[in-house]
């Protein structure tokens, strides 16, 4: 932690108070991912970087706030709060976005984020804050930082400025982008797991990698369904809750199955919110990068954020 400046020495200790960020701060022990902060730049040589935890920091409020890189430097210039969070005192130099966007490069080089929300949740778990009762699983489709190519082209074309996109149908829709997968802790919501890759993924190509193999059950909807996987969860003691799809030669479900559909729709309905809140208050509809590790990193500061946020609003914390 640095030292207290002369000017916040002095000042009203109520300013650039952020109830928010406050709880967030407090809710994990942040000194555990300076570690992983710092291999994204060495400093060996030039002159000193920032400070890695506090330009981790940065990228979250970034994510969280919903900024661009000259957002971010504006707010770092112009709220109190966003600077006693990240731990730059008044008299610290700022970064300005060249810097934010150079450091936000080199974390989705490293793998930062990535260790970072392993960490995060490992603190969240031990807190007792993971329910592991379940494991909801979904994804939803993000559209690529470009507009996509021309219909006349054929769905097999790809951007050259954005080669990681790509084509999907979804309700006889073509969409273009990414495919965001999460496996949501049913009860707590929050993210234990997740995958962003091209849109051409489907759900159930990488549905396994989601289960964590320690819940008591798993919910998913009829795009989940494989034998292999009913075989995995039972040999695995966990709870089949993945929803029947009709196959071949089949006019209908049977009605049991519709039923039990219908009450696994139920518990599995709260994974949305992770996907409203992605769209509708983390600007999370568009990605903002050409590559696929820099999206994902993107994505997962996303979910760092989300589940830091959600865990500081529950009442044991």
């Amino acid at each position: 932690m640095k030292q207290m400046g002369l000017a916040e020495a002095f000042a009203d200790p109520r300013l650039g108070r952020n109830e928010r960020l406050a709880k967030i701060a407090a809710l994990i022990d942040w000194s555990r991912l300076a570690r992983f902060a710092k291999k994204a730049r060495k400093g060996e040589t030039g002159r000193p970087p920032y400070d890695a935890l506090s330009m981790l920091k940065a990228l979250y409020l970034q994510a969280l706030y919903d900024l661009s890189d000259p957002g971010l430097e504006e707010a770092l210039l112009d709220r109190l709060s966003f600077r006693n969070f990240c731990g730059f005192r008044l008299e610290d130099a700022t970064p300005d976005e060249t810097t934010i966007c150079r450091f936000r490069q080199a974390v989705a080089r490293a793998g930062v984020l990535e260790a970072c929300f392993a960490e995060v949740n490992r603190q969240l778990e031990a807190q007792g804050l993971m329910l592991k009762k379940g494991t909801l699983l979904d994804a939803t489709i993000v559209a690529a930082t470009h507009n996509p190519p021309p219909r006349a082209a054929g769905m097999g074309t790809k951007l050259a400025r954005e080669p990681d996109a790509d084509w999907t149908n979804k309700a006889g829709k073509s969409y273009f982008g990414y495919r965001f997968h999460v496996g949501v802790d049913e009860g707590s919501g929050l993210i234990r797991r997740l995958l962003f890759l091209p849109a051409r993924t489907s759900e159930s190509e990488v549905a396994d990698e989601l289960i964590c193999g320690d819940e008591r059950a798993v919910y998913a909807d009829r795009g989940y369904e494989k034998k292999a996987r009913r075989d995995r969860l039972k040999a695995e003691g966990i709870k089949d809750r993945i929803m029947h799809r009709r196959h071949r030669y089949m006019t209908e479900l049977p009605r049991w199955q519709k039923r039990r559909n219908d009450l696994i729709a139920r518990r599995r309905a709260p994974v949305e919110a992770v996907f409203s809140a992605l769209k509708r208050l983390y600007g999370g509809a568009r990605t903002r990068c050409r590559s696929l590790a820099a999206n994902a990193a993107d994505y997962t500061a996303f979910a760092t954020v989300y589940n830091l946020r959600r865990a500081s609003m529950h009442p044991a914390t």
